[in-house]
């Protein structure tokens, strides 16, 4: 039978959901959502292999000396024994799951990023609620493995309508929100046209290149600003100076980087009086 923990202190929650606990093939996944951001600090299991994943944000992950972003239909990775940091922005949920066993594309990966198909994406969801059978969350848990991918390298998609481009280009974005390829220097690495890209941009996203790579900014911000200064902050996600990263964040948000520190701090703080 599964094991269930429901944890809803208000401004944050955890569910726990486990199949299979004990045995090679079994499964343990954390669903977290916050009203304040997320950071799990600095974390290292040295008997479990984690993958943390987000269906509504960007994630940036610290190991080493470096710090990544898992944006669109992305996860972290981390080996068992690799120690790492992982953090989301505020109201966005995480999946965390713990594994014994290693994803076969992911062999050989210490830590990183790691795609996510659909399909593995949506059974992570699915094994991730209550009444969910034994039997089908575990060979859902092999399904989700199977979907799990180490990334690529950007390449030209095959479809002759150009579909598959802007993910392609979101994803190495992701990475490194604070990259300056314009739109036409990304078409010309894809052997595309501008307008194709472009159209493949706001079919995926909705919106323009331009448009989504200022959103991309400004949430791999909100994940930065709970423990980084605003000038720091404004020159990881690809800002020249503080001042054009605050007129944007405000913009976006309604809220000066500053504020929004002091109001996450103070729900914060209001759930513990």
């Amino acid at each position: 039978m599964p094991v269930t923990r429901h944890l809803r202190d208000d401004p944050e929650y955890c569910e726990e959901y486990g199949y299979g606990l004990g045995a090679p093939d079994g499964i343990l996944v954390l669903k977290y959502r916050s009203a304040g951001g997320l950071a799990f600090g600095d974390v290292r299991d040295d008997f479990l292999h984690q993958l943390y994943w987000s269906p509504d944000g960007v994630l940036a992950a610290l190991y080493g000396s470096s710090t990544r972003f898992a944006g669109p239909g992305e996860a972290f990775w981390a080996m068992r024994a690799v120690s790492h940091d992982v953090r989301a922005g505020d109201r966005q949920t995480v999946y965390r799951i713990f594994l014994r066993e290693v994803p076969p594309a992911l062999d050989g990966l210490r830590a990183g990023s790691a795609t996510v198909d659909d399909e593995a994406a949506r059974l992570i969801e699915t094994i991730a609620r209550r009444g969910c059978d034994e039997a089908f969350a575990l060979a859902a848990r092999r399904r989700i493995l199977d979907g799990l991918g180490a990334p690529s390298a950007l390449t030209p998609a095959a479809s002759a309508n150009g579909g598959g481009l802007a993910l392609a280009v979101a994803r190495a974005l992701a990475h490194d929100p604070a990259d300056s390829t314009r739109l036409d220097e990304w078409a010309e690495r894809l052997k595309v046209s501008v307008k194709t890209l472009q159209r493949d941009f706001v079919r995926e996203f909705g919106m323009p290149y331009t448009r989504w790579r200022t959103r991309l900014r400004l949430r791999a911000a909100r994940v930065l600003l709970n423990t980084h200064p605003v000038t720091k902050v404004a020159h990881r996600v690809g800002y020249a100076s503080p001042s054009a990263f605050i007129t944007a964040f405000t913009k976006e948000y309604g809220q000066t980087p500053g504020d929004y520190v002091a109001n996450g701090l103070a729900r914060l703080d209001g759930s513990r009086t």
